[in-house]
């Protein structure tokens, strides 16, 4: 496998991959919403063969393994073993009717897919490239003609509460703290369309378009699961992750604390906006 990522390998691959495994319902559930509106853009039809690109614990590759159907083909990729795990353990336990899939731990960016696909999609996992302009160039080549790319990721951290409400909470703990680099890989690596365009364009693909989705996030259904996924599954996570314990707990409770006073004991639901990208090769 290749070490162009291997910052990001090493990252999945150990705690935090782990946990993302762990907890791998909470994850499906918050993003119910917004995978939602991914299917419908997608439109996948029987038989077609489909990438699954930072597949992660498997949750968008069932979904497209039942849609195809038997006569279509999955093929799921991730860095991370921990998810994948996760993936084949979930496929093994689908009613009969679906796609087969093949769970591949490899680097979108590089890897030499051996089958050319009729459609390409991503939930969040294609901002974590070290190259994207290789990423999506070997994305391009790995599609038939007349092939189609759909993907989702996030807008600016200023349109998305589900972040910006527990970080600016928790930044007085964290005075230190640097601010995210917009070229690096990361989250926010596509919040400007004007950042993205101009690669999808230079590796091949037409008829690009960006469309702003907005939706209610549920986080956790009481104050305190929500509090965890967001410090721990977050991108406020990776602020915390080298902390002191006693700084992670004084985190935890004034997240816990702001979200109880606006939620109650009850779902904690915020605010979330993203990019729903298409492209045809």
């Amino acid at each position: 496998m290749s070490t162009l990522n291997q910052d990001q390998s090493d990252y999945w691959n150990g705690e935090v991959g782990q946990r993302w495994a762990a907890h791998h319902e909470a994850l499906d559930t918050a993003f119910a919403p917004f995978t939602e509106v991914l299917f419908a853009r997608a439109a996948l039809t029987p038989g077609d063969r489909v990438l699954d690109i930072g597949c992660g614990a498997g949750d968008t590759a069932l979904i497209a393994a039942r849609q195809v159907g038997s006569g279509g083909h999955v093929t799921a990729a991730d860095l991370s073993e921990p998810l994948l795990a996760v993936g084949r353990e979930r496929a093994a336990r689908e009613e009969p009717g679906a796609a087969p899939i093949d769970w591949v731990r490899a680097d979108a960016q590089d890897h030499a897919f051996g089958t050319r696909f009729d459609h390409a999609l991503s939930r969040f996992g294609v901002m974590f490239f070290e190259d994207s302009a290789a990423a999506f160039a070997n994305i391009r080549r790995s599609l038939v003609a007349d092939g189609r790319l759909s993907f989702l990721c996030w807008r600016s951290m200023a349109e998305n509460a589900w972040v910006t409400l527990a970080r600016d909470a928790v930044l007085p703990l964290l005075p230190e703290a640097e601010a995210p680099q917009p070229d690096a890989p990361g989250p926010f690596r596509f919040a400007a369309p004007e950042t993205l365009l101009p690669i999808l364009e230079a590796a091949g693909f037409r008829t690009i378009a960006c469309e702003p989705v907005d939706r209610l996030m549920r986080v956790g259904e009481m104050p305190e699961a929500a509090a965890d996924f967001v410090a721990t599954r977050g991108p406020i996570a990776r602020l915390l992750r080298e902390r002191e314990p006693a700084v992670k707990e004084a985190a935890f409770k004034i997240i816990t604390e702001l979200f109880t006073h606006r939620f109650g004991s009850g779902p904690v639901e915020l605010g979330a906006a993203c990019w729903l990208v298409t492209a045809r090769t």
